[in-house]
Parts: structure tokens; sequence; C-alpha cells
């Protein structure tokens, strides 16, 4: 990170300077107020407190950065926002769920509203920053995504909604991917120096590192309770990679599974089959082709893994409702 960032990102703030001078857990009034506060009082530690959106953003705010809170151990809770962490320097320990989560310099953590956190006490050369983010921040970033079906996809907006039925967290190994850096320390930079149009700028460039994530699903790390997820991650990354003449032999021998086992398993997860899922992603690549290149439509059916031209045709039509020669005429002129 850069220097100067880093050194500002270092700087002791009033309630680090509070514990320092003895004070022994966290001033909750800081993070969550009202009804709430009393609540969190009475249950103690047994149960999660609630960090409130409205203490931690000013009115009319969708994200904000603050320095990780060091030298002190961060009780169980929840968010009613989004939570980005980056590590700048050294690591901090995480309970998320149950699972202990080690996040050091250059990796990113993503928590849903519903994920219940702990943090191990951090010390000074342990500097993270947190992102504090509502979630219609997002909108320019699932638009940049685009609108093909592309279960990828779905699952990131789903791991930044407030539904259960996805995982809590997302933890990404990226330290050693130089354009998620670059990204990231952008935002940063943008947000320490209140930049003008930094909301724009922030959420497109958060709509560019979604972009570079999707291509590192490998550096997500496993969870115990993860595993279907990672099966659909390792799936997914395959197809993207590999639609042209992918092959779900060739995956299951990459990945060490049954053919057949892993044929039943991508149905169950995903509700297509195999086939479905590669045909998906090679008419959503050929109609980004249709658009943006000069190619022939034999050309195009040809690059996106159909040699006959007759079934690539009839296939596309079923699902786009028009001939590939109709779809890059009518859209172009938009």
């Amino acid at each position: 990170m850069n220097q100067e960032m880093l050194e500002r990102l270092s700087v002791i703030t009033e309630e680090e300077r509070e514990i320092l001078n003895g004070r022994t857990e966290i001033d909750r009034t800081r993070y969550t107020k009202g009804d709430e506060l009393i609540t969190s009082r009475k249950t103690e530690v047994r149960e999660a407190f609630h960090i409130d959106s409205g203490k931690m953003l000013e009115h009319g705010k969708l994200i904000r950065i603050r320095p990780h809170t060091r030298f002190v151990h961060f009780p169980k809770h929840k968010h009613n926002y989004i939570e980005v962490i980056y590590m700048c320097k050294g690591e901090t320990t995480h309970m998320i769920d149950g699972e202990t989560v080690i996040l050091r310099t250059g990796e990113l953590l993503f928590l849903n509203q519903h994920a219940t956190q702990e943090i191990l006490p951090a010390g000074e050369g342990d500097v993270a920053v947190n992102f504090i983010i509502l979630p219609e921040f997002f909108d320019t970033a699932f638009e940049m995504m685009g609108e093909e079906e592309n279960l990828l996809r779905d699952f990131l907006v789903g791991c930044l909604c407030n539904d259960t039925r996805y995982a809590s967290f997302l933890h990404f190994k990226v330290a050693d991917v130089l354009p998620v850096q670059n990204l990231v320390e952008n935002m940063v930079w943008t947000l320490l120096n209140d930049q003008p149009n930094k909301r724009s700028i922030n959420q497109v460039t958060m709509g560019l590192l979604f972009l570079q994530l999707m291509h590192y699903t490998d550096k997500i790390s496993h969870t115990r309770e993860g595993f279907d997820q990672r099966l659909i991650f390792q799936v997914l990354g395959y197809i993207d990679e590999n639609y042209r003449d992918g092959e779900l032999t060739e995956l299951s021998s990459m990945l060490g599974y049954d053919i057949y086992w892993l044929s039943r398993m991508v149905k169950r997860l995903t509700g297509r089959t195999y086939k479905e899922l590669l045909q998906i992603k090679r008419l959503n690549q050929a109609a980004f082709l249709l658009l943006n290149t000069r190619l022939a439509v034999a050309d195009v059916a040809l690059a996106v893994g159909y040699d006959n031209t007759s079934y690539f045709y009839r296939i596309f039509k079923e699902r786009y409702q028009m001939s590939p020669k109709e779809y890059r005429k009518n859209n172009r002129a938009l």
C-alpha cells in the first residue's frame, strides 16, 4: 500500500487512545444506540450486539471507511450493512459464525448482514481498513457485471444481500493480484481524500473489483460448511475459462471426482446440467461477440464452440427469441 495512506490509517485513533489508557472493552455507544444498546449490555457477550449503520454512516452516505479498532477484543456482533475489510498490513483473526478466518496483508473479507463476527485483539502493526457499505451502493457494480445468466454473479450478489441461503462471508486471498490491490487502494485513496464525485468513482471501481474477483475463485478460502458453494465456484470457474471446448470428463479428473457423481451434484446444486450451464455461457459469449466484433455469424459460432452453424442458429433463437443477425441489428441500433 502507498506509504502515505498507510501512515494515515496507522494513526492512533481517539477510541484506541482510550483503550491504551486503560479501557478494557469497546465503547458500544460508538457503534449502536437506543434499545439495542440497552439489550447488548444486558446480554453482554452471550449474544451478538448489532452495529447500526446510522451510527457508522453520515446521513445520505452509502459508503465510508474507518481503520479497524486495535488493541482490544471486539465482541460478537452483526451489522445492518455490508462490511468489506482490507488488510493493509499485518493480520487480524476473525471468528465468523464459529469459523476462524485469518486475514493477512493484501487480503479481502466480505461480510453479509447476517454474519456473526468476533475479532481478536490486533497489534499496532496490524492495520486494516473497514468499508461500511449500504446495499444500494452496489447497484452500479451489478449493472457492470451484466444481465447474463451467470450463476457465479448471482452467488456474489446473494453474498451481498441479507439472505441466509448464501454464505455469510467471502475471504479472497488476493495479495498477489496486482489489479485487485490497485482497485482497492484507489477506493481507499478516494475516500481518504474526499475527492469530488467519490461515490460515482467508487461505485465504478467496486464494479471493476467484482469483475476481477470473478476470475479468482481459486483464491477463495475453503470453509467447512461451504463445500457445495466451493464446488459451484469450481464448476463455473472452469466453464468461464473453457467454454469453447471444456468437458465434464476433464473437469471431474481435475477435481478428482467421479464423473457421474459430479454430474448429479452439478444438477442438484444449480438446477441445470453441466451441458446446460456450458450452453448458457457459450450463448452469452456469442451475444457479446455479435455486438462487439465484426465477426461473421458462422465465425462467432465457431469461436464459442459450435461447429454446426444451423444448430447454433436454432439454440440462439430459442434463447433470445431472434436470430443472431437480428440480435446484432436490433441491439446495435439501440
